[in-house]
């Protein structure tokens, strides 16, 4: 009996969550379904599919080859809906952006702003988040991300320099931060580059706060718990704020707008990069902690 595309991607589920009852939850089914799923598709091929293990599911030898096939057929679909969305002349549709959640209202809110006045028929779903989204399975069409090292699989342009500079309270006067408390982001943001910074400035015991992500720490050096590195771009924009060093070229990256080559000629993704880029022209001294 011929198998469908479904009954591949079933089977890659429940290998990527090692289980029945992560895979169902993962494809909107309850669990009983899914184990008559697999079992009437086992019965089909006339073996077994997974090995039933204490630790999970284990894919068998032919398990493996039906993942490997159903791997093959999501990445050619997926490069089918790349091309397809990147054929559209019109400057319409639903467009997905990824930015880091600090942009959210400094930044982006005002853009998009003006770029829903400008292209109003183009729908913005916005996705914030700290991680670097896979534009290749389009988990996003647009990417503006800081990053020194932008993938080589994607297309786009740098917008602007971003410097980085240590701040503290307006209202207090600050001697040697080395007796101050701190606050840092953890070693999982930014390839754990602020760990070293704030390491040669503070003691491990003056260091009050790791954050996982940027957001949160103006928010933490507004509240007193310590001094800590802040993008200049927003923290110079904060009368709150007073910066206590000169931007430091070790914490610097750049901001970008990328894509997917496949979806650089698609008339929304276009449109929005060149109105990004048009938006952060102003900006470039504020970023550049000018």
């Amino acid at each position: 009996m011929p198998l469908d595309w479904d009954e591949f991607r079933f089977v890659k589920a429940v290998s990527d969550c090692a289980g029945l009852t992560a895979a169902a939850a993962r494809l909107g089914i309850n669990h009983s379904t899914a184990f008559r799923r697999l079992s009437a598709l086992e019965a089909t091929l006339g073996t077994r599919l997974f090995d039933r293990l204490r630790t999970g599911y284990v894919p068998t030898a032919c398990g493996r080859a039906m993942i490997e096939a159903a791997t093959r057929i999501e990445d050619d679909i997926t490069r089918f809906e790349r091309v397809a969305a990147g054929r559209g002349d019109t400057p319409s549709g639903e467009l997905r952006v990824t930015a880091p959640a600090g942009f959210a209202s400094n930044l982006l809110m005002p853009m998009l702003a003006s770029f829903g006045a400008r292209y109003p028929d183009i729908r913005i779903a916005l996705i914030l988040s700290e991680d670097a989204l896979n534009l290749s399975r389009r988990d996003a069409d647009v990417a503006i991300r800081v990053t020194r090292d932008p993938s080589e699989t994607l297309v786009g342009r740098r917008l602007a320099a971003v410097a980085w500079a240590v701040y503290g309270l307006a209202t207090r006067d600050y001697g040697d931060l080395a007796v101050e408390d701190w606050v840092s982001p953890g070693p999982s943001v930014a390839g754990g580059s602020f760990t070293p910074f704030v390491a040669a400035r503070a003691p491990a015991d003056r260091i009050r706060l790791r954050i996982n992500t940027v957001t949160g720490l103006d928010a933490a050096i507004l509240a007193g718990l310590g001094v800590g590195p802040l993008p200049c771009f927003t923290a110079d924009a904060d009368p709150a704020l007073r910066r206590l060093s000169g931007p430091h070229p070790e914490l610097g990256a750049d901001l970008w707008v990328l894509t997917h080559p496949d979806l650089r000629h698609a008339a929304r993704v276009r449109v929005f990069m060149e109105h990004v880029a048009e938006a952060i022209l102003p900006l470039r001294p504020r970023f550049a902690g000018g």
